[in-house]
């Protein structure tokens, strides 16, 4: 199956870089995720990449998707500025690690990383239901919190292609005690330098594939807005149940993937 450069002007790559990026704008919006949930398998799947080129492609698509949904959501009044950008001194420097790791794990090792990371966030989805009234003040402690969260998610960035939207939306709220609206448009705000910073270090290493990025990313643009708009129309309990009825999906098709590889002795 073509990938990457050798592919990028094929009609049915574009269609489906194109698909990916709506549907990834789309969850970006609903959930406050950078879209890396469904950019990366689905590149992965249905674009045959292998699994560090869509990471490194992946995060590089998050950008404007990230931009996009944080304008949405401060529409709204739902981002918590400084916090964000707290959370984004931790992320930049996670970010080069993670990047750095991706160049020097296994393949079949990223795999099972990313199913392992779905299944945490899928138990931590249902530990807490968000209220819609609660905030995020700032004190010495929860400072001290949001740079160690910020670095944790920096390097799952880097490492597997994703905004950090689905550590950090799941720690504001269960952590932190923050809304769920404003998890998700801190979370998005926290994610553009992120993931700038993440594209820089996959690009020195060669695992971009910009053309698809920036059709993913263009695509993924016209539909954050709408999800972001059902975000606050959703109960946040039934919004937790199909976030993580996807995330079981995607974390079953990843598994499969990546236990054929090992068979077939390709998942060094």
């Amino acid at each position: 199956m073509p990938t990457g450069q050798q592919a990028a002007r094929a009609p049915r790559f574009v269609l489906i870089c194109v698909a990916i990026g709506l549907l990834g704008g789309f969850m970006s919006g609903l959930f406050g995720v950078g879209g890396g949930t469904i950019i990366v398998p689905m590149l992965v799947l249905l674009l045959g990449f292998d699994q560090r080129r869509a990471a490194g492609t992946s995060l590089a698509a998050i950008v404007p998707i990230a931009v996009v949904g944080v304008v949405s959501y401060a529409l709204h009044g739902s981002v918590a500025w400084i916090p964000a950008l707290i959370l984004a001194a931790g992320a930049v420097v996670g970010a080069q690690i993670g990047t750095w790791l991706l160049a020097r794990l296994p393949q079949h090792v990223l795999r099972w990383c990313f199913v392992g990371f779905l299944v945490v966030v899928i138990a931590m989805l249902f530990v807490v239901i968000p209220s819609r009234d609660a905030g995020l003040p700032l004190t010495p402690l929860s400072i001290t919190g949001l740079v160690v969260l910020g670095l944790i998610t920096g390097v799952v960035a880097g490492l597997l292609g994703v905004g950090g939207g689905i550590v950090v939306v799941p720690a504001l709220i269960i952590v932190f005690g923050t809304s769920d609206l404003i998890a998700k448009g801190t979370s998005l705000l926290m994610m553009i330098p992120t993931a700038i910073s993440g594209t820089f270090g996959n690009m020195r290493r060669g695992n971009v594939d910009l053309p698809a990025a920036a059709v993913i990313g263009v695509a993924a643009c016209t539909t954050t807005a709408l999800g972001a708009w059902v975000a606050t129309l959703l109960d946040p309990f039934w919004a937790n149940v199909v976030f993580a009825a996807y995330l079981v999906y995607i974390g079953y098709q990843m598994a499969q993937k990546a236990i054929a590889d090992r068979r077939k002795g390709r998942g060094a």
